[in-house]
């Protein structure tokens, strides 16, 4: 994966779960080597949903894409 996510997006797990409860989020992304006490609940909300799901890496990949110098469990894509 390249590049940066879109300007309207969310980073960090409280605030994806946040606006997965709230119908907001479009395309979730988490970190393959976040714990998974905080991203479990996002995964099995996403599932839920039928929200798409994207698993990224690493959290510091996931923390660049958001254009962030430290490391992301999650974030995600709102929608229009």
């Amino acid at each position: 994966m390249s590049g940066k996510l879109p300007n309207k997006k969310i980073v960090g797990a409280k605030q994806t779960l946040k606006a997965l409860k709230q119908a907001t989020a479009k395309i979730v992304y988490v970190a393959k080597d976040a714990d998974k006490k905080v991203t479990q609940p996002i995964i099995d909300l996403c599932n839920e949903a039928k929200v798409e799901l994207v698993i990224v890496e690493s959290m510091q990949e996931l923390g660049r894409l958001c254009g962030i110098d430290v490391g992301a469990s999650a974030a995600c894509i709102l929608k229009d």
